[in-house]
């Protein structure tokens, strides 16, 4: 085993979304809701704004225990932010809410209140 939290500092590595790409048959679950498009919104958004990998890592995972019908489950460490039910649609608000724009972003939605 290798601690590699120093070496993820230096990068600038500071925070992790977590996406739920879980399926299974016997009820919801968010790779029937699109959860992998919703993760590619995500790295998208982080990567037009230079942000992907140098300040915020993206990782799919299996399940969150917040199954639903109407989107995906999205945790967001160390902010310790859950959300169920994220579209597509729903990234540009969650991210820039989350994480803010960038410097002369007008790609970004205008913030709201999430919760």
């Amino acid at each position: 085993m290798e601690r590699r939290t120093e070496r993820m500092r230096e990068r600038g590595v500071s925070a992790t979304v977590l996406v739920c790409t879980n399926e299974r048959t016997e009820y919801a679950a968010c790779a029937a809701v699109d959860g992998v498009d919703v993760a590619d919104a995500v790295r998208d958004w982080l990567r037009e704004r230079d942000r992907y990998w140098s300040e915020v890592a993206v990782a799919e995972t299996s399940c969150l225990g917040m199954c639903s019908e109407g989107g995906v489950a999205v945790v967001v460490h160390p902010h310790d932010e859950w959300f169920a039910e994220v579209t597509v649609d729903d990234v540009p608000t969650l991210m820039t809410e989350l994480f803010g724009a960038a410097t002369g972003d007008t790609t970004a939605a205008e913030p709201t209140t999430i919760g």
